[in-house]
């Protein structure tokens, strides 16, 4: 999001989400991803990732396989050297795929075949009965399980009941508010939900939407482990190849010297496309800031 440390106040870990790599990818090789010509490939930018100082990979493999392919998610495991998040809508089929895998956590989604990206939380308590069913799976096969929700102290309560490791509380309400009054409600909200879930002794992650410009805000919501974005800046803007490495290691060395380690996605475009490198400037003025 994986043998994640247990929960310390005040951590963050580097990861990175590469599905927008395949995005890219699939726009031109769509019927022959695995062609020896097809580029970017998501392996080869998680293994920069890894190198520049990530501390593990995130993948969603859709229904539709619109951007991860199952070879994707083969090569990743095969590749990486961290540990590999496997994201996944909660369907027999790709269920199967993510067990034949074996990656070392499954991060269960809302899925519909319509949006462009995930949009909002699972309700885990709609779907208890075939989220057991999947998790029980999962965990006979040694695999870790976390919730992407809303934060929502019920939803919290009911991943606790079904005995995941981990949840991700969804930021994108934070990320996307207009005004600073419902920032500071959307703020105070998952912190709320964050104590609580540390309270149950679940790992707490958050993630949708976190950039350079609200990273100080997120930096607030304590306890939590794990800050997930994905990769789509990189993947749209960019020959992607051309320079991960730098911006990761600025990106790590920003978070380590305040002994936090920021997972990051998108943000590191900053150093692929002139333009987004005064996002950069921003965000780690913004990283500075943040107490």
């Amino acid at each position: 999001m994986t043998a994640k440390m247990i929960v310390e106040m005040g951590t963050l870990r580097l990861g990175v989400n590469v599905d927008h790599i395949a995005t890219l990818r699939q726009a031109r090789y769509a019927t022959m991803p695995a062609s020896k010509n097809a580029e970017p490939d998501p392996v080869a930018a998680a293994s920069i990732c890894e190198r520049a100082g990530a501390h593990g990979i995130t993948a969603h493999l859709r229904a539709d396989r619109r951007h991860i392919q199952d070879r994707d998610m083969e090569r990743l495991r095969a590749n990486i050297m961290t540990k590999l998040n496997f994201e996944m809508g909660n369907t027999p089929e790709i269920l199967d795929v993510a067990i034949r895998t074996r990656p070392d956590e499954v991060c269960l989604v809302p899925e519909k075949r319509a949006e462009v990206t995930t949009e909002g939380g699972l309700d885990a308590i709609a779907s208890r009965r075939d989220l057991a069913n999947t998790i029980q799976r999962l965990h006979a096969n040694g695999i870790r399980v976390s919730l992407f929700i809303d934060p929502d102290e019920k939803q919290i309560d009911c991943a606790t009941e079904l005995g995941v490791e981990m949840i991700e509380l969804h930021t994108g309400k934070l990320a996307n508010a207009f005004t600073e009054k419902i920032e500071a409600q959307e703020l105070d909200r998952l912190s709320q939900c964050a104590r609580h879930a540390h309270g149950s002794k679940l790992q707490v992650n958050a993630g949708h939407g976190i950039n350079y410009r609200n990273i100080a805000l997120i930096h607030k919501i304590r306890p939590r482990h794990r800050f997930a974005r994905n990769f789509c800046g990189l993947g749209k803007r960019c020959a992607p190849n051309a320079g991960i490495n730098g911006e990761l290691q600025r990106m790590s060395a920003q978070a380590g010297s305040r002994r936090k380690l920021l997972e990051c996605g998108s943000a590191i475009a900053g150093a692929l496309w002139e333009p987004a490198c005064k996002r950069c400037a921003v965000g780690r003025a913004a990283l500075e800031n943040s107490t």
